[in-house]
C-alpha cells in the first residue's frame, strides 16, 4: 500500500443541480484548480458510481476501442438506469442526492462522501486522493469502519471469512482476490479496473478499509442493501453465471497421476459394479492435449491415450464424460514455436524482442513453452476453434488454470503489460474455452473448470477447489475456500475429496465418510483415483456408507440445480456463509463453518472426530431437523447427535426441499421428471429451488396452494394436512 502520498483532495465541488436538470442519473463536479471532475450516477436502485478522473478517461465516446473491449471484461451493464430524485439538497458545504431510500452525501472541503440509508449512516469515506509521483500514478480512497462493520469478500481464503487485517493484492496469483467487499452492515465496495488494486483492511488497528488503483481513473461502485442484495446487484453489473446441464452436476473421478485415460475409464466401470455410480471423469496434468510440433492442430497425449482416433467411442462406450487438461501454450525448439514467434502470435519480452520463454509447469510436462498472445483477435479466434475442433469429438469439458506471473517486461499485442496483462490473460483463456465449449449453445450449458481467480469469475458457474491435505484441517480448508468464493459471488465450489499427491495416513474412514457427506450437501465434489482414496480402500461397513451418500447426493440433484438456476437470476451462491444469509444475527456469523445449501437447508458438517457437535439455529426462522422431522425455534444452540450416516441438516420454515428418485447417475433421469418427492417444512411460503422450477406457492385463507406437484409424493410437517384437487394441492393445519 502506497504511505508517502500527497493529498490532493478534490474540493470545490459545483454545478451538482443543473446537473441533474438535465440528466437524471448522472451529475459531474468539478475539482478546484484542476482539470480533474468526479462524475456522480445513480447506476441502479442502491447502487452509487463515482468515477474520478480526467474527463479524456470518464467520456465514453473518448475512450480507445480498446479500452470499451476491456470495459466489458468488467461490465455487463454500462449505463446507469436509474435515477436521482428531482431536486438535491444542499447542507452545509456539500450536496445529498437521493435515489429511493438511499442517499449519497458529498461534502465539499476537504472532500468527502458518505452512504445513507434514511437518516442511517451506512458508511463514508475518510479521504480520496490522487498520487503525484510518476513512479506511483493512482487514486487512492479511504473507508472509515464502524465498530459494527465485519468485512466480507475479496476473493479465497482458507482461513477466517472475515477479512480484517489483511493486505491483498490484485494481480498476484497466490492472494486469490476478487474485486468486491462488503459489510454485513449493509454496504458494499467495488472498484472496477484490470489495473492492480490493493486492498488493506484495518490493518495495524487502522479502524479503516484503504484502497489504491494503479490506473488513471478511480471507479467506484458503492452498493447499499443486505449482503444477498449486494450480490445480486454486483453480479447484475458485472455478469452473472449460465445455468449447466445435469450431468456435470453427478459424481467425478479425478484421475491419478501417470495413469492412463483406458485404465481410468476401466476403474470408472469397476466403481459402478461396485454401486458407485460417476458422471465424470476429470484427467489428471499433464494437458491430455496439445498443439502438434509443426502444425497448429490438436493431439491428444500418446503416452496416456493409447489409440486417439476411437477415444471419443471409448468415452461414449463408458458412460462418463471426459474433462481434459489444456493451456494456451506451444513448446520451445518446435517449428510451431519459432513460426508464431516469427509472426508475434506468442507473448513477447520488449527486452529480448523474442517470444518469452516460460518455465516448464505440470500442464507442459516440464518442458518450456511460450503463451498464445489472446490479445490478438486472430490467436483468440483460432485457439476457440481448435478448442471446439475437441468438444466436436466428444470431449465434455476443458480443464485449464493459468496461474502464470506474467513478467512486466511482457507487452501483448493490444498494449496491455504487468499487472493489467496479468489480470486479462486468465479472463481471456476462460472466455475462449467457454466460447468453444458453451458460448455457441443455447441455453449456453457448459462448464470450464479452472481454480483462475479474476474479475468476472462468477460469469461461470462452477470453480475448481483447492489441493488440501487428508485430514480434518484439509476438509476445513477447502469449506472454507467454497464459503469465501461465495462471499465474492463465485456460484459454486467443487471440493476434492483428498488430495492424491498429499499423505494419505490421516485419512481415516471416519473423516472419509464426513468429508464424502458435506461434498453430498454442496455443489459438488469428485473422488481421487488412488487406491488409499477410493471407498474400496476402506471396510465393508464403511463402503455401504459411502453408497447411502452417493444416494442422497443423485436425489439432491434437482433442488442443487434449482440452486443455481437461482444464481442465475439474482447472483447467489450454492453455498452461502451464515454472513451472507444472517448479517443481522452477530451470533450466526461465530458459527462460520455452517452454512445454507440455497435458501431451504443449513449444513454443520463435522470436522473433527465424534457423533456430537452443536449446531446453531439463526434467530428469524424455526428450523426441521431432516432425520427426526423435530421443529425447533431459531436464536437456540443445540446439541446434535448424528452417526455416519447423518448429517446435522434443518430445513428453514415456510421452504420446501424438492428430491428427485434414487439413480446411480445422472443418465438414469427422466428430463421430462427430474422430481419424485417433496419435503415440507412447516406452512409452505416459498415457491422450491427446482430446476426448471414451475412449482408457485399461493397463501389464501390460512392455507397454501401450489400447482406443479403433480404425481408426486409429499412430506409434509407435523400439523399440516396434504389434500389433493386435481392439479392442485392444499395444505393447511391440522385440525
Amino acid at each position: 500500500m502506497s504511505s508517502n502520498t500527497h493529498l490532493a483532495d478534490v474540493t470545490q465541488l459545483f454545478n451538482l443541480q443543473s446537473n441533474l436538470a438535465i440528466k437524471p442519473s448522472v451529475a459531474d463536479f468539478q475539482a478546484e484548480q484542476t482539470d480533474q471532475i468526479l462524475r456522480v450516477e445513480a447506476h441502479s436502485p442502491g447502487v452509487f458510481r463515482l468515477r474520478f478522473g480526467s474527463l479524456k478517461h470518464i467520456q465514453p465516446e473518448k475512450v480507445s476501442l480498446r479500452a470499451q473491449q476491456q470495459a466489458e471484461m468488467l461490465l455487463v451493464r454500462e449505463d446507469a438506469v436509474g435515477e436521482f430524485s428531482q431536486e438535491s439538497i444542499e447542507h452545509e458545504g456539500g450536496w445529498r442526492v437521493e435515489q429511493g431510500e438511499y442517499a449519497l452525501v458529498l461534502n465539499q472541503s476537504p472532500f468527502s462522501f458518505a452512504l445513507y440509508k434514511g437518516d442511517e449512516l451506512l458508511m463514508q469515506s475518510s479521504g480520496v486522493w490522487q498520487d503525484d509521483n510518476d513512479e506511483q500514478q493512482g487514486w487512492n480512497a479511504a473507508f472509515a469502519l464502524q465498530a459494527t462493520d465485519v468485512l466480507y469478500g475479496l476473493g479465497d481464503t482458507q482461513e477466517s471469512l472475515n477479512r480484517d487485517g489483511q493486505q491483498l493484492v490484485s494481480d498476484l496469483p497466490e492472494h486469490r482476490v476478487l474485486p468486491l467487499l462488503w459489510s454485513t452492515r449493509g454496504w458494499g465496495v467495488y472498484v472496477n479496473t484490470l489495473e492492480r488494486v490493493e486492498h488493506n483492511v484495518a490493518v495495524e488497528e487502522e479502524a479503516r478499509y484503504s484502497v489504491r488503483a494503479s490506473a488513471p481513473l478511480l471507479d467506484v461502485f458503492l452498493f447499499a442493501g443486505a449482503p444477498t442484495e449486494i450480490l445480486n446487484q454486483y453480479t447484475a453489473l458485472t455478469g452473472r453465471a449460465g445455468q449447466p446441464g445435469v450431468w456435470p452436476m453427478g459424481v467425478w473421478l479425478q484421475q491419478a497421476a501417470g495413469q492412463s485415460i483406458e485404465d481410468t475409464l476401466s476403474l470408472s466401470a469397476s466403481l459402478a459394479e461396485k454401486g458407485v455410480g460417476l458422471d465424470g471423469v476429470m484427467a489428471a496434468a499433464p494437458a491430455l492435449y496439445g498443439f502438434m510440433p509443426d502444425r497448429p492442430l490438436f493431439v491428444w497425449d500418446e503416452e496416456r491415450v493409447q489409440d486417439g482416433r476411437d477415444l471419443s467411442a471409448k468415452i461414449e462406450k463408458s458412460g462418463v464424460q471426459l474433462a481434459a487438461h489444456t493451456f494456451p501454450g506451444v513448446i520451445v525448439d518446435t517449428p510451431l514455436f519459432e513460426e508464431w514467434e516469427d509472426r508475434g502470435w506468442l507473448l513477447i519480452d520488449d527486452d529480448t524482442g523474442a517470444a518469452y520463454q516460460f518455465e516448464g509447469d505440470e500442464n507442459s510436462a516440464g518442458k518450456p513453452f511460450g503463451l498464445l498472445d489472446l490479445t490478438h483477435k486472430d490467436v483468440f479466434k483460432m485457439w476457440v476453434e481448435r478448442q471446439r475442433q475437441n468438444y466436436d469429438e466428444g470431449l465434455g469439458a476443458p480443464i485449464c488454470t493459468v496461474s502464470y506471473n506474467i513478467p512486466d517486461s511482457i507487452t501483448a499485442r493490444g498494449g496491455e503489460c504487468g499487472a493489467l496483462l496479468r489480470t486479462v490473460y486468465p479472463i481471456l483463456v476462460r472466455q475462449a474455452l467457454f466460447d468453444a465449449f458453451a458460448g455457441h449453445k443455447t441455453p449456453q450449458e457448459g462448464v470450464i473448470w479452472s481454480t483462475n481467480l479474476f474479475p468476472g469469475v462468477q460469469r461461470y458457474s462452477m470453480q475448481l477447489g483447492p489441493d488440501v491435505s487428508n485430514d480434518w484441517e484439509g476438509m476445513e480448508r477447502s469449506l472454507r475456500s467454497a464459503l469465501a468464493l461465495g462471499n465474492s459471488g463465485v456460484t459454486a465450489q467443487m471440493h476434492k475429496l483428498g488430495n492424491a499427491v498429499a499423505p494419505t495416513t490421516d485419512m481415516t474412514a471416519e473423516l472419509y465418510i464426513r468429508w464424502l457427506a458435506m461434498g453430498v450437501f454442496s455443489a459438488n465434489f469428485c473422488f481421487q483415483a488412488i487406491p488409499a482414496l477410493l471407498p474400496s480402500a476402506f471396510d465393508e461397513k464403511t463402503q455401504e456408507l459411502v453408497q447411502h451418500w452417493l444416494r442422497w447426493r443423485y436425489r439432491l440433484v434437482p433442488y442443487i440445480l434449482g440452486i443455481i438456476e437461482e444464481s442465475v437470476r439474482c447472483g447467489l451462491p450454492v453455498q452461502r456463509s451464515m454472513a451472507l444469509e444472517f448479517p443481522e444475527d452477530p451470533v450466526a456469523q461465530q458459527w462460520d463453518t455452517q452454512y445454507m445449501l440455497g435458501s431451504a437447508l443449513l449444513v454443520a458438517p463435522f470436522l473433527q472426530p465424534g457423533e456430537e457437535m452443536e449446531v446453531y439455529l439463526p434467530a428469524g426462522s424455526a428450523w426441521w431437523d431432516l432425520s427426526t422431522g423435530w421443529r425447533y425455534e431459531g436464536g437456540t444452540t443445540w446439541t446434535v447427535t448424528a452417526g455416519l450416516d447423518r448429517l446435522p441438516i434443518f430445513g428453514r420454515e415456510g421452504h420446501m426441499l424438492c428430491l428427485g428418485p434414487e439413480v446411480n447417475n445422472t443418465s438414469e433421469f427422466n428430463s421430462a421428471r427430474l422430481l419424485e418427492e417433496v419435503w415440507m417444512f412447516g406452512m409452505p411460503e416459498h415457491s422450491p429451488e427446482v430446476m426448471r422450477n414451475k412449482i408457485r406457492v399461493m397463501q389464501m385463507q390460512g392455507s397454501s396452494y401450489i400447482k406443479g406437484l403433480e404425481g408426486l409424493k409429499i412430506l409434509p410437517a407435523e400439523g399440516l394436512e396434504v389434500k389433493r384437487r386435481g392439479a392442485e394441492v392444499r395444505i393447511s393445519r391440522a385440525r
